[in-house]
Order: structure tokens, then C-alpha cells, then sequence
């Protein structure tokens, strides 16, 4: 008699059922059309208070902010309220009046120092809901030799207003809310995307930081240059059903 051997059995694979696979290919294609319909990132600027100094005939930026640079006498300084997505692509103030013309009601004193300063409250464009912005106007300030800047201004131009995190916000109380905020590009001041006072890549014309660095407290609240909300909900949408359709496939198989 022939022996009989055990038979050994391997185990079979088996393929994932036509129907997951379909499934799969269709969850593959939504996201391929999310990724592919996901506009582009929304350019956002600030509103802010812009520091400048005048350079022979032109303005340039300011490198320092307004209580480290202590001017000489003669100096020429100005402030422009505007919203800009660069510091550094800002829109620089208005208006061409020199030292000569700014400060000729001012005599000089021993002891004193006069600083023209130049103030352009922006456009209406720029302007908060429901504000107006004054007229650009010069002023001298006379001042002790070793003032600062924020010294000259607080001397002709007050009040002026800082938030906490020593952000100058308001010059001769302009505006009268806000601070920093940031605004969608080439929107008015209607169309803000966060509100005053918020952190993140700001510009900071501040009395006690560089005009030109940022922010100290991480990313800006409501930035629009992530992701948008829908394609975060269809990703996760994806994600969950291609989990359930594994899991299906599993199910079969036991």
C-alpha cells in the first residue's frame, strides 16, 4: 500500500477584490483633482506704520527703529500708515520738503537738536474701517541732542499709541483701533483677514525693535499661505475612506 504523506499547505495570497481596487482608483482621482483644483496661495499684506529716512533726495528704509537711532541735528525722518506685504517694498511717504523748509520756523538753540519730521497718514484705501486719514503734514521737533526719534515724535505728533508688544499703532491718534493687522492683498480696509494686534511675520516699526525684523510669536493667525480649508477636508476625506476600503479587503479575506 502506498504510504499516505500529509499533504503540507501553503498558505494562498490572495489579491485585493476587484472592488477595492476600484475603490482605491476613484479615491486616487479625487485626490488628484483636489491637488489639481487647489488655487493658488493668497498674497497678504499689513497696515502699519512705516519708518524712513531721507537719503540726499530720496527715502530709504529705516535699520533701526525709532528709540535706537538718535538723529543729528538737520535730519530729515519720515512715517508713512499704508499697507504693504514687504517692509522693505513699503510705500515710502509723500512730499519732498527739505530740512531747510520743514524747520525754518525753528531756530536752532544751544543744548537742542530739530529734527523735520515728515507724516503721511497713508489713503483712504489704507485707512480702517470707518476712518479717515489726515492730511500729510511736516513738523520740527526741538529736542535734547541726545534724544531719539520715537523723543521727536512723541514731542509733535502725540498721542501716540503702542500695543504691547511696544508696536507703535497710532500716531497724532491715528488710526484709533488696531495695530499690525494683516489684510488680504489689494483689498481696503474693508476687507481684513485678522484682527488687530495680530502676531506673526508683522513688520514692527516698534520704539524698542528693528523696523525691519519680525515678530518674535511664531505664524500668523489666519495666514492665507498654506493650504486651503477645502483641500484639508479632502485629504482627510480621502485618507478615511481608503483606510475603510482596506479595512473591507481585510474583512473578506478573514
Amino acid at each position: 500500500m502506498t504510504p499516505q504523506y500529509p499533504i503540507r499547505q501553503y498558505p494562498i495570497r490572495r489579491r485585493l477584490p476587484l472592488r477595492g481596487l476600484g475603490v482605491l482608483g476613484l479615491l486616487l482621482a479625487v485626490l488628484g483633482g483636489l491637488l489639481g483644483t487647489a488655487g493658488p496661495a493668497q498674497a497678504v499684506g499689513y497696515r502699519y506704520w512705516s519708518f524712513w529716512e531721507r537719503d540726499g533726495g530720496g527715502w530709504t528704509y529705516a535699520t533701526q527703529g525709532p528709540s535706537f537711532l538718535r538723529p543729528e541735528d538737520g535730519t530729515v525722518q519720515g512715517f508713512r500708515f499704508a499697507v504693504s506685504e514687504d517692509s522693505q517694498d513699503s510705500t515710502k511717504p509723500r512730499g519732498d520738503a527739505g530740512f531747510a523748509a520743514i524747520c525754518a520756523g525753528t531756530p536752532a538753540k544751544d543744548g537742542t537738536k530739530r529734527v523735520a519730521l515728515v507724516l503721511d497718514f497713508g489713503t483712504s484705501d489704507d485707512a480702517p474701517d470707518g476712518e479717515t486719514p489726515p492730511k500729510p503734514r511736516t513738523a520740527c521737533a526741538r529736542v535734547a541732542e541726545d534724544a531719539t526719534t520715537a523723543d521727536a515724535l512723541a514731542a509733535v505728533a502725540g498721542p501716540l499709541r503702542y500695543d504691547g508688544n511696544a508696536l507703535l499703532c497710532a500716531i497724532a491718534g491715528y488710526p484709533q483701533t488696531g495695530c499690525g493687522e494683516q489684510v488680504s492683498s489689494g483689498s481696503s480696509g474693508s476687507s481684513r483677514s485678522s484682527g488687530s494686534s495680530g502676531s506673526g511675520e508683522r513688520p514692527a516699526t516698534s520704539p524698542a525693535a528693528d523696523p525691519t525684523s519680525t515678530s518674535a510669536s511664531g505664524g500668523a493667525e489666519g495666514d492665507d499661505s498654506g493650504p486651503s480649508l477645502g483641500l484639508a477636508a479632502g485629504l482627510a476625506a480621502v485618507a478615511l475612506l481608503g483606510a475603510a476600503a482596506v479595512w473591507q479587503a481585510r474583512r473578506r479575506r478573514g
